[in-house]
């Protein structure tokens, strides 16, 4: 990527003669470098792509954010509002800026709708729309409607000026609770209602701030999107499994598992899968990242409740929480060849597998011998005649 060849750079240059000072609002240039610093690291990218992120940030040409609400709970917001790395007003006026906002703004009724009217037609294919929550298509669209237009509506004006269209949440990005069965309102995801433009999906219930947060911050520096997963999810936040980096994973391998809430290995941390955790079936960074700010542990597997997968299309609020989840990573086998042997040397796939087969039956047969060897009774166990 372009962020990865930039040469290296001198961060006494980019902190200046008084980096403590506020550049933007409160929030000072050395505050900004080091936010943007772990957003990019986050990302996978170089140190010196979070300097190019924290001088997009405070472009006076920075493009504004439009943000919609449809069908939800209005939680991605509310996560929003609990960022404090960095804080909420410096988020909103610093690091972003977000124009409208439907929850947020300080005017009502006609005043709000018709700033956000003048803001989209002045920078009109520049604006970065944003969509939380669902959006019902039965019976017209009439089940969310603001300023007397349907949110299909909406969603459709506001795709057309918009240089980029974020789905934050899993309500935006796939029709959300009330898109699960039987669907009465119709709801679907955002890319649904204006097919043929790119959406990019953040989905979570909610998701971190700071994922979305690291997405729009790649789309101002670098006027792309990060790379994007099948489902249009950025690959940095929704690459790998959460069954790959939970800390209950060695429990899993182990085959600790908690059998029902409060039990004996609930309470000592022991694996959630079998009641009905979808970590290994659910890709996301929860346990990378957690939630709140307050560190590690911060993520709902982490205080005890399994995840129910609410990043994933076909898992969130379709499949039962007590439903096992389908794990999509297996134990390697143990003969694979060496890192360094020579190609088409070492223990192919089908063999190592033929291995562990034969193996396994040797091992249980095995098992199975000295079982019965221990069910056989003792000369000593036979019973004292004399006794």
């Amino acid at each position: 990527m372009d962020a990865i060849r930039t040469p290296a750079i001198d961060y006494d240059t980019c902190l200046g003669p008084n980096p403590d000072v506020p550049v933007y609002g409160k929030l000072s240039r050395r505050e900004l470098l080091k936010f943007c610093a772990g957003i990019a690291a986050t990302m996978g990218l170089s140190s010196a792509a979070g300097v190019r992120m924290a001088e997009a940030a405070i472009s006076p040409d920075r493009p504004p954010v439009i943000w919609l609400h449809g069908q939800e709970c209005t939680g991605c917001t509310e996560s929003l509002l609990r960022s404090y790395h960095p804080t909420i007003e410096a988020l909103l006026l610093d690091v972003i800026s977000l124009d409208y906002h439907d929850t947020l703004c300080v005017g009502a009724g006609k005043q709000a709708l018709d700033y956000k009217h003048a803001m989209m037609e002045k920078h009109k294919g520049k604006y970065v729309l944003v969509t939380e929550g669902g959006t019902p298509m039965k019976d017209g669209g009439i089940y969310c409607k603001v300023g007397g237009k349907t949110q299909a509506e909406l969603v459709r004006e506001g795709a057309a000026g918009a240089a980029a269209v974020i789905a934050i949440g899993s309500c935006a990005s796939w029709g959300g609770i009330q898109s699960a069965d039987p669907n009465p309102t119709g709801a679907v995801g955002t890319h649904e209602v204006i097919p043929g433009k790119l959406v990019i999906n953040v989905p979570g219930c909610p998701p971190s701030p700071y994922n979305f947060l690291s997405t729009v911050l790649y789309l101002l520096t670098f006027k792309r999107p990060p790379a994007l997963d099948q489902l249009n999810r950025p690959k940095f936040a929704y690459g790998r499994l959460i069954h790959e980096n939970c800390e209950r994973r060695p429990h899993f391998d182990a085959g600790r598992f908690a059998l029902e809430f409060g039990d004996e290995g609930h309470r000592q941390g022991f694996c959630l899968y079998k009641i009905g955790c979808k970590g290994p079936e659910t890709f996301a960074n929860c346990p990378a990242i957690g939630f709140g700010d307050v560190g590690f542990g911060s993520w709902p597997v982490g205080t005890g409740h399994p995840c129910f997968g609410c990043t994933e299309k076909a898992t969130a609020f379709r499949k039962p929480l007590h439903a096992l989840a389908t794990v999509k990573t297996l134990t390697p086998p143990t003969a694979f060849p060496q890192v360094d042997a020579a190609k088409g040397q070492g223990v192919s796939i089908g063999a190592a597998a033929t291995v562990g087969v034969v193996g396994g039956l040797v091992v249980g047969a095995g098992a199975m011998l000295l079982k019965q060897m221990s069910d056989k009774p003792k000369a000593t166990d036979a019973p004292n005649k004399g006794a």
